[in-house]
């Protein structure tokens, strides 16, 4: 069996009509992986629809209404092997009522290229979202500056928009000299797949060549043992199977464990006795690895989904209430403190209550606008207090990343997303 290659997810960001759905569409098409004929089709559908020039953006663009509106709704997943990297790409909508996809899109990246159209320069969006990429943990991010056929292939405009962009990643917290500017023309294909004839000045990689210049994310194995629990069976002839994903740290048979916050918020303890992946018994999980798993000395009623799995020397923190900082996406109103939505976190979901808006700030910058505001609403970004109606395990965004980040929801749609940045331990 060949040795898998590593994997990336990378996903596409910008203002609303930047090229991100044309740009990965090119890539697609002149790599090879989408061929003449379907093309073709595309092409006649743009036509069709009245969306000439669309053809590539469509490739991602698979629902109809997307089609004829000619913006990108939902998140498209698309493999790509490169020489390095068994890809991901997500392509993010850049459209204000499709954020809260971007949100789960980019909480799962390694990695994002921001695509800015040069003629138009840093936008509104083009400022939220590498806000927001630096605030759901997104460390690598690159610059596509498309649209360079509108501007004649012009160096200097291309200077220009580019020192623009670099201001605004170093606002958010980038460290630019890692950040690749590439010039392109996604509708044309230049330094998409292919060099540029246009550009001679340009000197750097193409988009295809960026992505194996991308790093591999570290695995935070050096971090705390932290297994948020998803199921939990009973195996006749076994015993009790919980089953999770690893996130940080690592497990090894005979590990000392415990549970939280489980059984009324105590925490059980137990020894870790088997591991198994794939069907296959292994001796350690690192993170990544899906693993059931069974536990001398823990009964089924004892542990639930949501329940996070620790060594017995660093237990997950229980906390009783946390400050996080969050960006509100899609309230139907105002959210004001008292408010009660149910939070997302790893595999939990409680109810949890704002008993305070501490600060509100801006969305693009993270600067503080206000002390104590009476509430934030859609596009505003602030820090809260925040009790959970019962107990919850979640980590400092500065401790353990992995477990810091969630999402509130509230009938059925994401209404915030955000990251806890200080905790009150509940004693065990």
């Amino acid at each position: 069996m060949a040795k898998q290659k590593p994997h990336l997810n990378i996903v596409f960001v910008g203002h609303v009509d930047s090229g991100k759905s044309t740009t990965v569409g090119r890539l697609m098409y002149d790599s090879g992986k989408i061929n003449e004929q379907e093309m073709r089709k595309l092409k006649e559908k743009a036509q069709e629809v009245g969306k000439v020039g669309f053809e590539f953006a469509f490739v991602m663009d698979q629902l109809k209404e997307e089609r004829e509106r000619g913006v990108t709704i939902d998140l498209s997943y698309k493999k790509f092997d490169t020489n390095k990297y068994e890809i991901t790409i997500i392509d993010a909508p850049g459209h204000r009522d499709f954020i809260k996809n971007m949100i789960t899109g980019s909480s799962q990246a390694d990695a994002a290229f921001l695509v800015v159209s040069v003629p138009e320069g840093v936008m509104a969006q083009t400022k939220e979202h590498v806000w927001l990429c630096k605030t759901l943990g997104v460390q690598q991010i690159n610059v596509m500056m498309n649209k360079m056929d509108v501007v004649k292939f012009d160096e200097n405009k291309f200077n220009s928009v580019k020192s623009e962009v670099t201001n605004l990643l170093k606002t958010a917290g980038y460290k630019v000299e890692n950040v690749v500017f590439i010039p392109e023309s996604a509708y044309q294909g230049d330094n998409v797949v292919k060099k540029s004839v246009n550009m001679s000045w340009y000197k750097g990689p193409t988009l295809l060549e960026a992505f194996d210049l991308l790093k591999q994310p570290e695995k935070p194995t050096n971090l705390p043992l932290r297994l948020p629990i998803q199921d939990v069976y009973n195996i006749t002839g076994i015993g009790v199977v919980p089953v999770g994903r690893v996130e940080t740290g690592k497990m090894k048979i005979g590990d000392k464990v415990i549970i939280v916050p489980a059984r009324e918020g105590k925490g059980v303890t137990g020894e870790i006795k088997t591991i198994e992946m794939h069907h296959e018994q292994i001796n350690e999980a690192e993170p990544g690895d899906n693993v059931g798993f069974n536990v001398r000395g823990i009964g089924k009623k004892d542990i639930a989904r949501g329940d996070v799995l620790g060594h017995t020397d660093n237990a997950p923190t229980v906390a009783s209430e946390f400050t996080a900082q969050i960006v509100v996406l899609n309230h139907p109103t105002v959210l004001s403190v008292g408010y009660t939505p149910v939070f997302h976190i790893h595999t939990a979901q409680v109810a949890c209550r704002i008993d305070a808006i501490e600060k509100k700030l801006d969305p693009a910058t993270g600067q503080v606008l206000q002390e104590k505001p009476d509430f934030l609403k859609n596009g505003e970004a602030g820090i809260v207090r925040v009790k959970p109606t019962k107990p919850l395990v979640i980590e400092k965004q500065k401790d353990i990343p992995h477990m810091a980040r969630f999402a509130i929801r509230d009938a059925g749609s994401t209404v915030a997303a955000g990251m806890c940045i200080d905790l009150v331990k509940k004693p065990l």
